[in-house]
């Protein structure tokens, strides 16, 4: 019978049992000791003292080692013969219940393996098929095991164990009173309590796993985002001086009177230098744009534009002003450009993230390079901060780094914000002698 010819049924019965296999008894005895509980968990950093803290990651072994512990005496007491004669036979519980610190599913084959022996032995007939130890320590184990392992093996240890009960009862039991439909109703609430706790568990770490990936992910689709937006702000600004390059190299010879041929051929080669660099530039650069993407009609702003940038913000309610340090100079238009988005952002987070604020833009023209500082106030007022990704410090910073400067985006001690940059700009000769 080939694989396609099974019916659904079969293959249904071959998956459980390849479960029931993979759960129950491969590596059964495996070595898989039980790790202490992490130093910064939610439920150890808040103890008071480092010693009770140091302790306090051991707590599950204690627990388990405390009902090991409680299982043999309650073996003893129960035993029809001496106590001690008990404790003897409720060894081999208790010693499961202990097992399951190092080799949890070994731990349950002992503990379902041995239950005959140890019911018999003990010398209690009163319960079938579980001893009072034994009844303590299977449940224990059951439960010790599932919290280590996953809900499916859980349902299978109950399932077995509701087997052999009903087989003990069929065929051993022989009249005796029976403790069965008590193990499996408590067993059954039990593993169904720890398997939800694991499911809950898993679930919430797969969703911080989710959301950490996600804001990877968003945090590189901006960072793209922004590159695109730098990439296609600088075709526009590169563009247009090999255009103008190329247009005086062609109109350079008209303006000379019988130019030497030399000259002719130079300014020849010029324009042809400057046309093919335009058009590798187009192609190269022009990939970046959106199907939708058209240039824009007028100049790319400059700071000499922050006045009407001003204007809006303050027509939106952000109260602004404006110094400016230093000889004001022209800067090459990329350095330019950015700095005005820059500070284009960093007042559009005020306006949405603190509402009601005063703002101050502060501009440094420095022979390095040029200061850029914009800090608000805490927002006040009834209105209500907007929520954000914090995209717009990711577009900044991405700004600064590619001009090679560096830039701080931090709250300041009365609540407002501040946002700090200096991008390094070449000094040129006549700047020196000046």
């Amino acid at each position: 019978m080939t694989e396609k010819t099974r019916s659904p049924e079969y293959r249904l019965a071959q998956g459980a049992l390849s479960g029931l296999r993979q759960d129950l008894f491969h590596d059964a005895f495996a070595y898989r000791p039980l790790p202490p509980l992490r130093a910064d968990g939610p439920l150890v950093r808040r103890l008071p003292g480092e010693r009770i803290r140091r302790g306090a990651v051991w707590l599950p072994h204690a627990v388990v080692l405390f009902v090991a512990f409680c299982a043999l005496m309650l073996a003893g007491a129960a035993g029809s013969g001496e106590f001690f004669s008990g404790l003897l036979f409720g060894l081999v519980p208790a010693g499961a219940v202990a097992m399951t610190l190092i080799r949890p599913i070994g731990a349950w084959w002992v503990s379902i393996l041995s239950t005959p022996f140890v019911s018999v032995l003990s010398g209690s007939s009163s319960d079938s098929p579980w001893s009072p130890g034994g009844f303590l320590s299977h449940l224990a184990v059951m439960v010790v095991v599932a919290a280590r392992t996953r809900p499916r093996t859980a349902g299978w240890m109950w399932f077995v164990t509701a087997g052999y009960a009903v087989f003990v009862d069929a065929f051993i039991g022989r009249g005796y009173g029976t403790n069965a439909p008590a193990m499996l109703f408590t067993s059954a609430v039990a593993l169904l309590v720890v398997s939800m706790f694991l499911i809950r568990r898993n679930a919430n770490e797969e969703v911080a796993a989710q959301q950490t990936v996600t804001a990877v992910e968003r945090d590189r689709r901006t960072l793209l985002e922004e590159r695109t937006t730098i990439a296609r702000e600088l075709h526009d600004v590169v563009a247009h001086h090999m255009s103008v390059v190329a247009i005086q190299a062609e109109a350079a010879p008209y303006r000379v009177e019988n130019p030497p041929e030399e000259l002719e051929r130079a300014f020849a080669t010029i324009r042809e230098n400057a046309v093919a660099a335009l058009t590798e530039l187009r192609r190269i650069l022009g990939v970046v744009r959106a199907e939708d993407y058209e240039a824009p009609d007028a100049p790319q702003p400059m700071l000499t534009d922050l006045g009407t940038l001003l204007a809006n913000v303050r027509d939106a309610g952000l109260e602004t002003e404006k110094t400016i340090t230093g000889a004001v100079r022209e800067l090459p238009q990329g350095v330019e450009l950015s700095a005005y988005r820059i500070i284009q952002e960093a007042l559009s987070n005020a306006l949405r993230h603190a509402p009601g604020s005063t703002a101050r833009v502060e501009i440094s023209y420095v022979l390095g390079g040029l200061g850029l500082r914009v800090v608000n106030t805490a927002p006040r007022g009834p209105a209500k901060p907007s929520p954000g990704a914090g995209h717009g410090i990711t577009g900044m910073r991405e700004r600064v780094t590619m001009l090679n400067g560096e830039m701080t985006a931090e709250p300041t001690e009365e609540g407002g914000y501040e946002v700090t940059a200096f991008i390094p700009v070449a000094v040129t000769p006549a700047q020196e002698m000046s």
